[in-house]
């Protein structure tokens, strides 16, 4: 059974930092490329960091590039989003997912999503 599960989420000052996990089960990180996409009411899910499968090349979205890491641990069969340098923008529910392959900005490009974790950026 495929399964992901977020945390790290919180309230944090502007300029802070947070470092969310996304832990997956019921398949290999080996295999699938993992994204990481926020959500915030009224508006489209946007792509914002994704690792792939096979070489664990990254990419990020422009509003984040230079602020946000991606990582993954195989190991543990886990992946990080390292949030700094956080902006009241960069409030939103944070996701990740499973893509059916390869890394994509495209909501309908992924096929397993976890439940979310709450990113709250406010002073």
């Amino acid at each position: 059974q495929v399964q992901l599960v977020e945390s790290g989420g919180g309230l944090v000052q502007p300029g802070g930092s947070l470092k969310l996990s996304c832990a997956a089960s019921g398949f290999s990180l080996d295999y699938y490329a993992i994204g990481w996409f926020r959500a915030v009411p009224g508006e489209e899910r946007e792509g914002v960091s994704c690792v792939s499968n096979s070489d664990g090349s990254t990419y990020n979205a422009d509003s984040v590039k230079g602020r946000f890491t991606i990582s993954r641990d195989i190991a543990k069969n886990t992946v990080f989003l390292q949030l700094n340098s956080l902006k009241p923008e960069d409030t939103a529910v944070y996701y990740c997912a499973r893509a059916h392959y390869r890394c994509s900005k495209y909501v309908t490009d992924y096929a397993y999503w976890g439940q979310g974790t709450q990113v709250t950026v406010s002073s």
